[in-house]
């Protein structure tokens, strides 16, 4: 209940945020379009989260022949949850990640990578779906589809003052292209790191074992410092691991979109399950 409120109370954000910025450049007709842009965004953000980021990640619907294993261990795990089996899906890359996406535990869908088959063992490939299950359940994918959603509608904001804004008053032109970007970054910075503890205990409690998932993110960390993976940033908060983590970036921390992956495996080392 938690998070449908949150996803509520982000979807009004960001259909007044459309609004308020139609008003403020077109007067009464300018609300009607900021009205009109606004419910677009928000129904496409709510509909479509899961084509979206499966476009992204380049992947394609996987076959139980294809991945037995991967089936085998998400029907077990969403009978453990008591949620409907989603549908499973791969994408070419090689470095090894998952992630999981839709609008409630009946349109989810869950990804892994290539790589990942490789790299993890059946306990920790486990673990990493086991978490992902629980982003499901938790309905976690959906606020951070809309979160993004938000972000991508301050950005929005921000460049139509780039180009609208009144030029007698030029700091706040600057202010709205470079504070409400990085607000929104840091929206969703801070729903990311939140969400990932979160599912990482209720992955661990699903399989009463937080070893596998703590040994996964040990690998999945070090081959996403070496593996580069060619993904749209907003889309990165959505893996398992940052699968942006090699890349060298001013204010690293700032924008991080999961909490440290060392303090996630003490976590999972130091509870019991």
């Amino acid at each position: 209940m938690r998070n449908v409120v949150k996803t509520a109370m982000f979807l009004a954000l960001l259909g007044a945020l459309f609004m308020g910025i139609g008003l403020a450049f077109g007067g009464t007709s300018g609300l009607v379009i900021g009205l009109t842009i606004g419910l677009v965004f928000v129904g496409g953000s709510y509909w479509f989260s899961d084509t979206l980021a499966i476009k992204a990640a380049r992947a394609v619907p996987a076959t139980r022949e294809e991945l037995p294993q991967v089936y085998a261990i998400v029907e077990d795990l969403s009978q453990r949850a008591d949620i409907p089996m989603p549908r499973i899906y791969v994408s070419p890359d090689a470095q090894p990640n998952a992630f999981a996406t839709g609008r409630s535990p009946n349109h989810a869908a869950v990804a892994v990578t290539q790589g990942i088959l490789g790299v993890l063992n059946e306990d920790e490939l486990r673990g990493v779906l086991a978490h992902e299950l629980s982003h499901v359940r938790n309905r976690d994918i959906l606020i951070s589809s809309v979160a993004a959603a938000v972000a991508m509608g301050i950005l929005f904001v921000s460049r139509f003052a780039l180009f609208f804004g009144d030029d007698n008053n030029p700091i706040a032109a600057i202010a709205m292209v470079i504070l409400a970007p990085l607000a929104a970054m840091c929206l969703q910075a801070a729903l990311s790191r939140s969400r990932e503890y979160e599912a990482d205990a209720s992955g661990a409690h699903l399989l009463h074992d937080g070893e596998s998932l703590a040994r996964a993110l040990e690998k999945i960390e070090a081959a996403a410092r070496t593996t580069p993976m060619k993904i749209d940033p907003a889309h990165a908060s959505a893996y398992i691991i940052n699968p942006l983590t090699g890349r060298k970036m001013q204010f690293k921390s700032l924008f991080s979109t999961h909490p440290p992956t060392a303090d996630r495996i003490a976590r999972l080392r130091n509870q019991q399950y």
